[in-house]
């Protein structure tokens, strides 16, 4: 999709949304206020009961046509989420791919929704169990994968049998609402699915939250702001779903496949430009492979290129000044505590909001970096000789999201992988999400699961029917 900047002043009631790598706006997108937002929940109620009384096979129909349009539309998306977002277009077209499997998925998963039947163990009752929808379901959502992101939390709660609003990052609204015009094509009826874009992101979700017909909120963003809605959820005990921040370690041991490793440590980093919550934030390699390791990893940092996706580059800019300036600031915070800088990437000629990928070796194992998620291209590098020490290392953290581990001895991968505090862990792989696993955390890093079967069950509640049985 090639997309046209627009000029002159924003029209009322609306914002811009800008192109990070060019700061151009890309285009205008209505700005919704708190009546709006209790339109989009008045459109959901109504919707809720005729939408959960379908047979499951019809909703099931309606998110395979929505699989089958995201793939007809591949290219036109991954344009829209590069001009938005500014990631690559490999990376928008990846991601495009993996958003829609959700829909097949969940629309596999919709037509099995469980129950059970039993005999009580006293007699005389039998009990049937059911799982139903939830009801309204508020779903949040961030910049960084702005089409997985929304079909993650889409699908199987349109599977389930909830109606949604959905609030999309207001820096890459365009996705989502380019997503919820192909649920229309695919047959979900009016009032079913309800975009909300907005700059006033506390105002409008808070007023979700206070709103009784809302019995679901599922957010993906910082701990920081998962904490507030989870305080604002309590006051009316509302379902939450939360998919936090992470500091996912990178294990490499001293009989690993060094090779396999730096390929994974590409992926596992610089996805996205490393704006991803699964990124590798912190590398821990064997002092006996360091040397070669930091020399691989470096050799490969340096063939990236950096730049405008329209230009073909491998790394995009970051979303905002503020986070080139954050990212910055923790490679020099770093530098200042000891680390070196081992290899970067060169920088484009270009406005956006760019950094380049840095490798830094030497890292001491308390610093700053090592503690805080990066949300950049930027791997630093600390070394270990003691696996128990490493470790403790890996674990003394509040996050506990994703994390990889490249091993020689499979046995041993899977040993260290269960010591990980962490809800995924990669072995010998430098990706974990699939729409077929349960994707979440431990700790400050969430609650819940979202993706297989978990997914499913996170839009639904239990109930069960007593039943006399003489």
């Amino acid at each position: 999709m090639t997309t046209t900047p627009t000029t002159g002043p924003a029209p009322a009631g609306t914002f811009a949304v800008e192109d990070p790598a060019t700061l151009e706006v890309v285009d205008h997108v209505r700005d919704h206020d708190l009546a709006d937002a209790r339109s989009a929940v008045d459109r959901a109620a109504a919707a809720l009961r005729p939408w959960a009384g379908l047979a499951p096979r019809v909703r099931s129909e309606v998110l395979r046509r929505a699989h089958e349009l995201m793939l007809r539309d591949r290219d036109r998306l991954a344009g829209l989420i590069a001009a938005e977002n500014g990631k690559s277009l490999v990376d928008a077209a990846g991601e495009v791919t993996y958003a829609a499997e959700f829909f097949r998925w969940f629309a596999e998963e919709a037509v099995r929704p469980g129950g059970d039947y039993g005999e009580s163990p006293a007699g005389g009752t039998r009990t049937v169990v059911r799982h139903v929808p939830v009801g309204v379901a508020a779903l949040v959502t961030p910049w960084n994968f702005p089409a997985a992101m929304a079909t993650r939390k889409l699908a199987p709660a349109l599977a389930a049998g909830c109606t949604v609003v959905l609030k999309p990052a207001a820096e890459t609204p365009l996705t989502a609402l380019a997503v919820a015009r192909l649920l229309t094509e695919a047959g979900a009826p009016d009032g079913v699915v309800n975009v909300v874009p907005t700059t006033d992101a506390a105002g409008v979700v808070g007023a979700w939250l206070a709103d009784e017909r809302v019995r679901k909120i599922s957010f993906t963003g910082s701990t920081a702001v998962g904490r507030l809605l989870l305080r604002q959820a309590a006051d009316r005990v509302v379902n939450a779903s939360m998919e936090l921040g992470g500091n996912a370690p990178f294990i490499v041991t001293e009989d690993a496949d060094l090779d396999a490793a730096v390929a994974g440590a590409m992926v596992a980093k610089f996805r996205n430009g490393g704006q991803a919550c699964t990124a590798a934030n912190r590398f821990y390699v064997h002092s006996d492979v360091a040397f070669d390791f930091t020399a691989r990893i470096v050799a490969e940092v340096e063939k990236l290129t950096t730049g405008p996706a329209a230009d073909g580059c491998a790394i995009g800019p970051l979303i905002s000044r503020a986070a080139v300036e954050r990212v910055e600031r923790a490679v020099a915070d770093a530098v200042a505590e000891g680390a070196r800088v081992a290899g970067r990437g060169a920088l484009p000629e270009a406005p956006g909001h760019f950094v380049a990928p840095t490798v830094l070796a030497d890292v001491p194992a308390g610093a700053a970096i090592m503690r805080e998620e990066i949300f950049g291209p930027v791997l630093p590098i600390t070394t270990w000789s003691e696996e128990a020490d490493m470790v403790d290392l890996v674990n003394d953290t509040e996050y506990g999201l994703a994390a990889y581990v490249y091993a020689g001895d499979l046995g041993r991968a899977m040993r260290l992988g269960e010591q990980v505090e962490a809800g995924m862990v990669g072995v010998n792989r430098g990706l974990v999400s699939d729409p077929a696993a349960p994707f979440g955390g431990f700790k400050q890093s969430g609650l819940g699961r979202e993706g297989a079967r978990d997914g499913l069950r996170e839009f639904q509640e239990t109930q069960y029917l007593s039943v006399d049985w003489p």
